[in-house]
């Protein structure tokens, strides 16, 4: 039987002390297939769902390589969605914990250019960034990839749907001949294999089956009315009571309507799509990872990049007529060896998407009836948490142990009442109890009515709000 634990392959011991420490014991199936030859220097074609375990296997291959005490950019990862850089680069320097003083900058469109600008003025090791943005560096002659000795093109299938290909040729062009190029790819048809074989030398390629096994994901049919379906979608959260839940409608339109409806029926729930600012789309994310927001709305153009843990259930509002977006749709829950509810709403119309899924897993699905289902007479319970936006960021030296400390010193809280603290550049978000919210906020601004909107921090005053879905 062959051995997937880490300590097999030729990594460092601080290193694989502190892949111990971080809990990674056991190689998932891409990293057992692809870290040997990425260790070896060769260049990789990986085809795996999120999820996977893929962002480890080429933060390890680019930490082994790297020299710490040399300046100069040496890894550079492209991503689809500043939501899928960020979550990259935190992996990132989690792995690189053990390795000495690795600076890891993240360059993403949405953010003002100045502060990027003298990040690199002062050097970083590894930039994870969207190839827009990159490209703008690369233009202002801002940023050198004249030493990248990995470039990894993260989710390149997504990056080339978004057009951004031209961009990523152009990125390609300024990295040196001599590199390791690694690409990984939920999908990867015969389109971006040409687009991309340019970018590759003899590179090994490894395929992880992107199915779902009914162990780990249980996945659930239900047919239903054209125009029932947002009705019934209330239903199944009310059954099934899931933690937190991603709902997919094929536009955003009908994002729009459902959010609008659920909220109605007494759930917390935003929508995410297209043509929302930059702004609006962290406030979103931050309220949906926090808990402050229990249904998430998004067409697939607008979930792309995301990764969101411990994700209760997806639910399929509109089946999707891409059996391979099924299954990306179906991957986001069950991830990390945690169980997952996968449920699909089916109009008579759309039987015929769901006869390719059913050719495509090479299996029937399973069909339920909405009349099984209990609960109607239940009201909605809202998010556990809600969030308190705070008009100060890291550009005024706020730190989570800051906020949590005037919290638990000032406000009373205990360390449980307190959630998710996300320190941005101009605002910060904190998530609390809903149940003690409200009597945090007036002891936070030392007064004893809520309207009163600035709260005492570090003894400094700022303006706060509460959001809420």
């Amino acid at each position: 039987m062959t051995s997937h634990a880490f300590s097999t392959l030729p990594l460092s011991a601080s290193f694989l002390a502190n892949l111990d420490t971080l809990g990674y014991h056991e190689m998932t199936t891409i990293q057992a297939e692809s870290l040997p030859p990425v260790l070896a220097g060769r260049d990789l074609i990986a085809q795996a769902k999120t999820g996977s375990g893929k962002t480890a296997a080429f933060g390890i291959g680019i930490l082994h390589k790297l020299n710490p005490a040399w300046f100069a950019v040496q890894g550079l990862v492209l991503c689809p969605t500043r939501e899928l850089a960020d979550q990259v680069a935190n992996e990132l320097r989690r792995l690189a914990r053990g390795e000495g003083n690795i600076k890891i900058l993240t360059l993403t469109g949405g953010a003002p250019m100045r502060p990027q600008i003298a990040s690199l003025e002062h050097g970083a090791h590894i930039v994870v960034g969207t190839p827009g943005r990159i490209r703008d560096h690369l233009g202002r002659g801002t940023i050198n990839l004249g030493h990248v000795q990995t470039l990894v093109l993260d989710e390149a299938d997504r990056m080339t749907d978004m057009g951004f290909y031209d961009e990523i040729a152009g990125i390609v062009s300024a990295c040196p001949s001599r590199r390791q190029t690694l690409l990984f790819s939920a999908t990867y048809p015969d389109d971006i294999r040409r687009a991309t074989e340019l970018f590759l030398k003899d590179p090994v390629e490894v395929t992880v089956q992107a199915q779902h096994t009914g162990e780990q994901i249980e996945q659930r049919f239900y047919e239903v009315g054209f125009d029932e379906r947002d009705q019934a979608v209330g239903r199944l959260l009310k059954h099934f009571k899931p933690v937190s839940t991603l709902a997919f409608c094929n536009t955003k339109v009908h994002c729009r309507e459902l959010a609008a409806e659920l909220r109605a029926q007494g759930f917390s729930a935003l929508a995410l799509y297209g043509e929302l600012e930059q702004r609006e789309r962290d406030e979103i994310l931050v309220l949906f990872s926090n808990r402050s927001c229990s249904v998430l709305v998004a067409t697939d153009v607008a979930a792309r990049g995301l990764d969101i843990a411990n994700l209760g259930a997806v639910i399929n509002v509109d089946v999707s007529k891409d059996t391979e977006v099924h299954i990306h749709r179906v991957g986001r829950t069950g991830r990390a060896g945690e169980s997952g509810l996968a449920l699909s709403l089916c109009a008579p119309n759309e039987k015929k998407w769901v006869k390719l899924i059913e050719q495509y897993q090479n299996a029937p699905v399973a069909w339920h009836s909405l009349a099984e289902l209990d609960g109607d007479d239940a009201e909605a319970a809202p998010a556990p948490m809600v969030t308190l936006c705070i008009m100060g960021g890291k550009k005024d030296k706020l730190r989570p142990g800051d906020l949590l400390g005037a919290l638990t010193g000032d406000a009373g809280l205990t360390k449980d009442q307190v959630g998710k603290i996300n320190v941005f550049e101009f605002m910060t978000y904190v998530a609390l109890d809903r149940r003690i919210a409200e009597q945090a906020f007036v002891r936070l601004n030392g007064s004893n009515k809520l309207g009163q909107d600035f709260g005492n921090i570090k003894g400094r005053s700022f303006k706060m709000r509460f959001i809420d879905a």
